[in-house]
């Protein structure tokens, strides 16, 4: 009751245009969208907020709000680097087993473009399902709230049954909530299925990141032979700088996680970074052991 009377108090305007609350005060996908300045109507289309008038603390907590990263681009960029930064640094480790260092920064140039572009269709198709499956779900579900009201009581009693509220209370949210079809189809989507709207550019977004963090990460391990003449010179300097980057990536990674302050948090850090530099001379070590087989065999 108190967060309602501060919210009439600091938000006059907006209480007068929409006389019907949603359901939902604030949820996960209301603070994603904040953050791109705009917003989705309860069937997932885009709306913008260019035109909305709000109060001075609406403002300040908007602007805090879009100053903080969209965790769906940190995680798309980590997993591009995590890639970036081990497969192409395999190969060329690998390639160098030739002798040449031409056909290495050429191969490696080679996958670091192939590599970019699958990774940011990847991340493209990979977005666009996920706001198909939305879109799919919301029709799935107003079909169902038309068509049999009685099972979406039960969907209504079933997401509340883990938490011991009493029958009657539960008969009264449920009466409460069949009262209005979108305030319906809201809960439902929210807390029975658990999904949210996608943001608009979430595709595009997703594609680019991926494929930039990717040729980012894989770029790093040829650098020394743009610069050494000699092959086998120039992998000693790649496998060092790649044992300083995978390690600083594996604790920065980890610790975007967990938290930067706190010995669990250094201590786990610095076994992410451990774990990376492991994975990554794997990689590098497999690729030379099988180029060696290959070429010896012929």
């Amino acid at each position: 009751m108190a967060l309602l009377f501060l919210k009439k108090k600091l938000f006059p305007a907006q209480e007068t245009k929409l006389p019907s609350k949603p359901l939902l005060a604030r949820t996960d996908s209301e603070d994603l969208e904040s953050q791109h300045g705009r917003s989705y109507d309860t069937f997932g289309r885009c709306i913008s907020n260019d035109d909305s008038t709000v109060g001075s603390s609406s403002s300040s907590s908007s602007s805090s709000a879009r100053a903080r990263i969209n965790p769906r681009i940190i995680s798309d960029a980590i997993l591009g680097l995590s890639d970036g930064l081990t497969v192409p640094f395999a190969l060329s480790a690998g390639l160098s087993a030739l002798g040449n260092t031409k056909v290495v920064v050429l191969g490696g140039l080679a996958e670091l473009a192939a590599g970019a572009i699958s990774m940011g269709l990847g991340g493209y198709v990979g977005a666009k399902s996920e706001a198909e499956s939305y879109d799919a779900t919301i029709r799935e579900t107003q079909a169902l709230i038309d068509s049999d009201p009685q099972e979406t009581q039960d969907m209504v009693r079933e997401t509340f049954a883990p938490y011991g509220l009493s029958s009657s209370v539960v008969e009264d949210i449920t009466r409460d909530l069949h009262a209005s079809q979108e305030r319906l189809l809201e809960f439902l989507l929210t807390f029975h299925h658990r999904e949210f709207a996608p943001d608009c550019n979430q595709a595009w977004i997703s594609a680019v990141t991926l494929a930039l963090g990717y040729f980012v990460g894989g770029f790093i391990p040829l650098i020394p032979y743009f610069i050494v003449s000699q092959v086998i010179t120039a992998l000693y300097w790649s496998i060092g700088v790649m044992g300083v980057t995978l390690f600083a990536f594996g604790y920065i990674k980890t610790c975007i996680v967990r938290g930067w302050n706190g010995r669990d948090n250094v201590v786990a850090g610095i076994w992410g970074g451990v774990q990376m530099c492991f994975v990554g001379g794997v990689a590098a070590g497999a690729a030379i052991g099988l180029v060696r087989l290959i070429d010896g065999a012929n």
